[in-house]
């Protein structure tokens, strides 16, 4: 990713909904950007409508949660988090990188009701708080390394 300009995707996925995140122009910095709800049996408004932001917001780099199990053990989700990742990277031409998310959405939570963020305001944004902390998470390690 070196001198390339762009942002950084961080993608939630779920399969009702999918939240977005996106990084400042120097990732350094992961912000919710949008909460994409989808019916989970038809992706392609979802994949239109993410590869519309990649366009429209220059994102050059995807960081997807990995929803494994809190065991480690491969979920259902997972397996269509990798099948819609590799959709997407068919469309778009960037091959997504995976991140552990075990526990972003209890943490995002967490973060919310600190903010005295009501339920239904939760419900709306927890998936993208999600995909920020999954996104900050993989900028925060870029940065180290």
């Amino acid at each position: 990713m070196g001198q390339l300009k762009g942002r950084v995707m961080g993608v939630d996925f779920g399969t009702r909904h999918i939240g977005i995140a996106l990084s400042d122009e120097s990732r350094i910095l992961a912000t919710g950007y949008e909460t994409v709800n989808w019916n989970g049996t038809d992706p392609e408004w979802a994949l239109n409508r993410i590869c519309d932001i990649i366009k429209e917001m220059n994102v050059i780099a995807l960081v997807f949660g990995k929803p494994s199990r809190t065991d480690g053990t491969k979920s259902e989700t997972e397996c269509k988090a990798e099948v819609f990742a590799g959709q997407l990277q068919e469309r778009c031409a960037i091959a997504p990188v995976f991140r552990d998310e075990r526990f972003t959405t209890v943490i995002a939570s967490q973060y919310l009701h600190e903010c005295n963020i009501n339920a239904k305001k939760q419900k709306k944004v927890i998936d993208q708080v999600a995909a920020e902390i999954i996104l900050q998470e993989y900028l925060d390690s870029i940065k180290r390394n």
